[in-house]
Formats: C-alpha cells, structure tokens, sequence
C-alpha cells in the first residue's frame, strides 16, 4: 500500500527571502528558493519528452517567482520572471523537492560545473514558435 502524498497546510511565497514556504500538517517546514525551484521546473521545455532529452537550466540565479496559482487540488502553477509558466508542480513533486532538496541541489552544481555552465548566464538553447514568434 502506498502513503498519501503529503498535501501542504499552507504555500507562503515569501519574495524578500526568495523562497516559496510550505507547511505540513505533520509540523514540516520546508523553504524552497526560486532558483531551485525554476531548475527543477518539470515542463517537457526542460525535462524533454524522453529520458536523454533533458536541457540543463542555467543563468537562473536570479530569478523571480512572480505568482503561484493553484491547479485543481493537485498542483501549483509557478509563474517564474524569465517567463517561464508551463510546468506544473504536483504537491508530490514539491514534496519530493523538499525532503531531497541537498542530494538534488549538490547534483545540480556538480552537473553546472562538469559542463563548463552557470548560474548567471543563461546558456539554455532558445527556440521560436512558429505560430506566434515568442522567444521562449
């Protein structure tokens, strides 16, 4: 039998901090920060389609997280400064962000570093939609 996935009490985005709070009824606290969040973002821009398609987010050290929206009863929307709106968060990604938050940070970096990349320069492929010519 598997457990419920753990839905926050409360979402505070706390933007002098930087970080986006959730609160768990079982007395947890985790604080996640924008840039953390906006690396993990699960939209297939970033994740790809398949496994091997994934695209290494850079240059996010400083971005804002503008908005959070609910979805349903199931997910947050993060409307994130550089424009990036399409990932949706499930309370289970979220949950799992925060409990493994060091062992994913610490693998970001060493990932950062191994490819010559950085936090502050966005080196991430763009491309343009054809129908509507937005830079994404």
């Amino acid at each position: 039998m598997t457990s419920p996935i753990p839905v926050p009490e409360a979402v505070r985005l706390l933007t002098k901090s930087r970080v986006l709070e959730l609160q768990y009824a079982a007395g947890e606290v985790y604080r996640l920060d924008f840039e953390y969040l906006r690396v993990y973002t699960p939209s297939a821009e970033a994740r790809g389609h398949a496994p091997g398609q994934e695209v290494l987010q850079t240059g996010k050290r400083n971005v804002e997280l503008l908005a959070v929206e609910p979805v349903g009863s199931y997910a947050l929307k993060l409307i994130f400064s550089d424009g990036h709106e399409s990932g949706l968060y499930p309370w289970e990604l979220l949950y799992n962000l925060a409990v493994h938050h060091d062992q994913l940070w610490a693998q970001y970096l060493k990932l950062i570093e191994s490819r010559g990349a950085s936090r502050d320069v966005d080196s991430t492929p763009r491309f343009q939609h054809s129908a509507c010519g937005s830079r994404h």
